[in-house]
C-alpha cells in the first residue's frame, strides 16, 4: 500500500438505513462525540433518529440528510483515529457537504446547520411540485439526453433532466411527474434494461428545485470556508474545486446533473487506486466497480467493515 494513493467518498441520500452508525458510537469517543455535537446544535436526538425511528421517518429529507451527513463524519473521524489519510476527497450530491468537512474547508458545526437548511428548503420545494425521479439502465448518456429533451414540454413546469450520471449503464432522470412518465416509457421503447422508480419526495437535481437553490444561497453566503488542506473534486464539474467557487458550486448542486461517472474517473486518471466510502451503505462502491473494477474499493460504515478495511491497509 506504500505507493497508493487514496480517495476517501461520500455516499448519497438513499443510503440511509435504521441502526447506521450504532456499532462505531457504541465502540468509540470520536463517534459520540460527532453525535453529541450534532445533537447539542440541532435540538435533535441524532442517536435515536439514526439508531431508533423507523425507516418512514428517516426517509424524511429534513431527517435524512442531517442524518448521513452525522453518520459519515462520525466514521471519518474512527477512520482518522488510525491515520488513514487521502490524497483526494469527493462526494456524491449530499455526499459533497461530507466531503468539504474531510477536506478542511468547513467544519462540522457549520455542515450540519447547512445541511439542515438544504433538507428543509429541498422538502419545501418539493412541496410545490408533482414531481420524482428514475433510474434508467441500460442505455448510454447521449441517448437519455435526447430523451429527457423529447419529453420536457414547453411550460416552465413539465420538464425532465439528467440529475445523475453514476456509472457506465446508469443514469437518473428528475423532473416532473408527467414529463417524468414519459421519459421512463420512451426509455423502455429505447431498449433500456430496466427503468426503475425511486423512493424519494421531489425533483431533485433539476431547475425545478430553484427556489430551494436561491434560500440555500443566502445560507451559503454567511457561511465561512476555510483553504482547503485536502484536493476536492466537485461532482456537478468532475474537476478540482476553487475554493473561491465553493459556494457558487454548493448552490449549482442543488440544480445540476451529478457527474459521479467522471468525477471517478478523473480520480483514477490522476493515480487513485484505493476508494474508501466512509458512511452508510455500499451504493458508491458499486459504482467504483462499474467504472473500473480493477479499483480496491473497502468501506467504512460500522464495526466489521471497519475491521476489514483496517486489515486491508494493514493497520488493524
Amino acid at each position: 500500500m506504500e505507493n497508493s494513493k487514496i480517495a476517501f467518498i461520500f455516499p448519497v441520500q438513499g443510503s440511509q438505513y435504521s441502526g447506521m452508525g450504532k456499532e462505531l458510537y457504541k465502540d468509540f469517543k470520536e463517534s459520540r462525540d460527532v453525535f453529541d455535537e450534532a445533537s447539542h446544535i440541532l435540538g435533535i436526538d441524532m442517536a435515536r433518529l439514526c439508531f431508533e425511528n423507523h425507516e418512514r421517518q428517516l426517509c424524511e429529507t429534513e431527517n435524512t440528510q442531517i442524518a448521513i451527513l452525522t453518520h459519515s463524519i462520525s466514521a471519518l473521524r474512527v477512520v482518522e483515529r488510525y491515520g488513514i489519510r487521502p490524497n483526494v476527497v469527493a462526494g456524491l450530491s449530499l455526499g459533497e457537504y461530507s466531503a468539504i468537512v474531510s477536506s478542511g474547508r468547513l467544519d462540522f458545526n457549520n455542515s450540519i446547520k447547512l445541511v439542515r437548511k438544504r433538507g428543509i428548503y429541498m422538502e419545501e420545494a418539493s412541496r410545490h411540485i408533482n414531481g420524482g425521479m428514475a433510474a434508467i439502465l441500460g442505455l448510454d448518456r447521449c441517448e437519455v439526453l435526447k430523451i429527457c429533451n423529447e419529453c420536457s414540454g414547453k411550460s416552465g413546469l413539465e420538464i425532465v433532466q439528467i440529475a445523475n450520471y453514476n456509472c457506465p449503464g446508469q443514469i437518473v432522470i428528475s423532473g416532473e411527474i408527467n414529463a417524468l412518465k414519459k421519459a421512463c416509457e420512451m426509455a423502455k421503447d429505447k431498449g433500456a434494461a430496466r427503468v426503475v422508480p425511486l423512493n424519494v419526495k421531489g425533483p431533485f437535481h433539476s431547475s425545478l428545485l430553484n427556489m430551494a437553490a436561491e434560500k440555500l444561497e443566502i445560507d451559503l453566503e454567511n457561511t465561512k470556508f476555510n483553504k482547503g488542506t485536502i484536493p476536492l473534486i466537485a461532482n456537478i464539474t468532475a474537476d478540482y474545486i476553487d475554493d473561491n467557487k465553493i459556494r457558487e458550486v454548493l448552490k449549482r448542486q442543488v440544480t445540476s446533473s451529478v457527474r459521479w461517472e467522471d468525477t471517478i474517473s478523473r480520480m483514477i486518471k490522476d493515480g487513485i487506486d484505493i476508494f474508501i466510502e466512509i458512511g452508510p451503505g455500499r451504493v458508491l462502491s458499486g459504482f467504483i466497480k462499474k467504472i473500473n473494477n480493477k479499483m480496491q474499493v473497502y468501506n467504512v460504515e460500522d464495526k466489521k467493515s471497519l475491521e476489514k478495511t483496517l486489515k486491508a491497509l494493514k493497520l488493524g
